[in-house]
């Protein structure tokens, strides 16, 4: 197959390049500067330019790009930023797509399942509706962006991703060195649901959902098994052999974070209903397999 792929350089972006490509897979990469190589080809979400030319004979588009949502506090630039990184971006790909006399097949739009907002613990699925607060809006109108390549009858599907388990980024990029030193503990009360994914399942889930010609719109990328803090602070101390004795008290959270710890002490119970319908099998499902998952080398 031949696959394009947003958001190429970050952490899932990245896996997933050496995952196609370490099985023969056809990978076009879009960057937002001059291409310098023969795999590349060049895309402007601010101005909303794309060159489709580069996009011929794609058989699947998978869009990763975005602003980082906890690389930096929350100010109102920023908030701007994570919304326009996605919501302009998409709108780009989509509405490029739509253009083309022969899009891509599928059209995968990475979003996440900060679309349900605080669910408590009460388990949710695909079927839940958009809960209220920022993340939420944003990934309403991230997914409403879609709409062009939806209209244009490309089978697009909403990879609404949870907490990404990884060494090299994301939340859990910054949780090992912390529990690492021994200087890790729960967050807030500890009681808050966390919806995981290891890196490799991540991976395979995106593929999958690329193959699978029946699934289109949401689709949970998290884990069976939702755990709470508590939990994953625990398994972190047993697995990297460290106590978990530095609580972080929700107050100090957000001097630090700001309205962003409201997402960090929120909870989200969310299950992947459609996706273990559809077949899939999940490598590691529960978070002791996760944990251990990615501290070993990449494939």
């Amino acid at each position: 197959m031949r696959i394009a792929i947003t958001g190429s350089t970050g952490l899932i972006g990245t896996a997933l390049v050496r995952s196609l490509r370490a099985d023969g897979e056809d990978v076009v990469r879009l960057v937002r500067r001059p291409p310098g190589a023969a795999d590349e080809v060049r895309w402007d979400p601010r101005s909303q330019e794309v060159d489709t030319a580069g996009l011929a004979g794609c058989d699947a588009l998978v869009h990763l790009a975005g602003a980082g949502v906890g690389d930096h506090r929350w100010t109102a630039a920023y908030k701007r930023e994570i919304r326009d990184s996605r919501v302009r971006g998409t709108e780009a790909i989509a509405t490029a797509l739509a253009s083309m006399d022969a899009p891509p097949r599928v059209f995968v739009c990475g979003t996440a399942i900060g679309y349900y907002g605080d669910t408590g613990d009460r388990r949710t699925d695909e079927s839940g509706p958009a809960g209220e607060g920022f993340l939420p809006e944003v990934c309403v109108d991230w997914e409403g962006a879609a709409k062009p390549a939806q209209e244009a009858g490309i089978r697009t599907v909403f990879a609404r991703t949870g907490l990404v388990v990884a060494r090299s980024g994301g939340a859990w990029g910054r949780l090992f060195p912390v529990f690492r030193l021994g200087l890790g503990g729960r967050l807030g009360n500890g009681r808050q649901y966390w919806s995981f994914i290891s890196l490799h399942d991540h991976i395979a889930a995106l593929r999958h959902l690329i193959g699978t010609g029946t699934l289109s719109g949401p689709v949970n990328l998290t884990a069976p098994e939702p755990v709470t803090n508590r939990e994953v602070t625990a398994v972190m101390g047993r697995v990297l052999h460290r106590p978990t004795l530095f609580p972080v008290p929700e107050p100090v959270l957000r001097l630090a974070l700001g309205e962003f710890a409201d997402d960090v002490v929120g909870s989200q119970r969310i299950i992947p209903r459609r996706l273990l319908d559809s077949g899939f099998a999940f490598a590691h499902p529960r978070i002791t397999e996760a944990v251990r998952a990615a501290l070993q080398p990449p494939l």
